[in-house]
């Protein structure tokens, strides 16, 4: 019986020698290799560099509080503003990048504009450190591997209910702080608006909803809605933009006041990375035009400037389509 032949005993000289040229410039790339996924993982770590400098700088107070509830510590980032009166409170949920330092940054400038904003970090007891109940949270799960894929993995992974839960009693923790005047409010943003928006579904107290690129609820929710939603969209946003006209006809069926705003030239994320200092000009002026718009209609719904009717705005439900228009700045800080 002949013996096997290996492949390098039939393989012609030539294709052998390639092989080896192969093999070594293999070993020879392992360096770069491994000097491209530090560099990749310090882009990822100081990507928002410029946000946590910003909020660096900021004179307005903020804290973190453990508010607690069912034997449950949310960690919680909270901003005042500099106001000799007292103010609306706005709960604040983050994107599927967790409590982030943007997120902590688009919290100090709502504070500036007269709010008191509660930011709950609703992955507080995941990761490392965390048992469920306390520890663990957003910068804990991101140092594991220096990215954003552990955060985005336990924000996914999360139980409604219990973000429900936290939601609430971040909710009741600030309207029961002495310099709040009662008023509450919500905001989110990616998956955070998704969770806005329903919220408004489950909260009676609410003021006004302002969802920015989420999804709508099940429209046997919505009836239950008492505050107006405004929503903030991106055109080129399609995985998204492709909810809003059921989510309008549920809606308008439900006798609810819904206002989405699509914004021209921008895409999902737009009022984080049109903050950013390398925002293409679509994504800038949708975030300029977005934080505008949340500030009037903030200050228009906490008021009581806005005319309510069965506990809604208005009933106008319709979809507004922005044109882009060149970039100024709406005196945001």
């Amino acid at each position: 019986m002949s013996k096997p032949v290996s492949f390098f005993q039939w393989t012609p000289l030539r294709e052998r020698g390639a092989q080896r040229r192969l093999a070594h410039m293999n070993r020879s790339l392992r360096p770069l290799a491994c000097v491209a996924f530090l560099l990749l993982s310090f882009c990822l770590a100081s990507a928002q560099d410029w946000a946590k400098a910003a909020l660096d700088k900021s004179p307005r107070h903020r804290e973190y509080v453990p508010v607690t509830h069912d034997g449950r510590t949310v960690n919680t980032f909270v901003v005042y503003p500099e106001s000799s009166g007292k103010a609306p409170v706005v709960v604040l949920i983050h994107e599927i990048f967790g409590l982030s330092d943007w997120m902590k940054l688009q919290a100090d400038e709502l504070a500036a504009k007269g709010y008191i904003v509660v930011a709950p970090d609703l992955v507080s007891g995941v990761g490392p450190g965390g048992d469920g109940k306390t520890g663990g949270g957003t910068d804990a799960l991101f140092a594991t591997t220096n990215s954003t894929d552990p955060v985005v993995k336990a924000v996914t992974s999360l139980d409604p209910a219990q973000v429900t839960a936290d939601l609430d009693a971040v909710a009741d923790y600030g309207k029961k702080l002495p310099s709040a005047n009662g008023k509450l409010a919500v905001a989110g943003f990616c998956w955070g608006g998704g969770k806005s928006f329903l919220f408004a579904t489950h909260r009676g107290d609410l003021s006004a909803a302002f969802v920015f690129y989420g999804p709508p609820p099940p429209q046997t929710a919505m009836a239950s809605i008492q505050a107006p939603v405004y929503g903030f969209y991106g055109e080129n946003d399609a995985r998204i933009g492709a909810t809003i006209p059921q989510a309008i006809a549920d809606m308008k069926t439900s006798g609810k006041f819904f206002e989405p705003v699509t914004y021209a030239g921008a895409g999902h994320g737009f009022m984080r990375v049109g903050q950013a200092p390398d925002a293409k000009p679509g994504d800038k002026q949708a975030f300029n035009e977005g934080f505008a718009r949340l500030v009037k209609e903030l200050k228009a719904n906490t008021t009581g400037t806005v005319k309510r009717h069965a506990g809604v705005a208005r009933n106008n439900s319709r979809q507004v389509l922005v044109a882009s228009v060149p970039s100024q700045d709406c005196g945001h800080e």
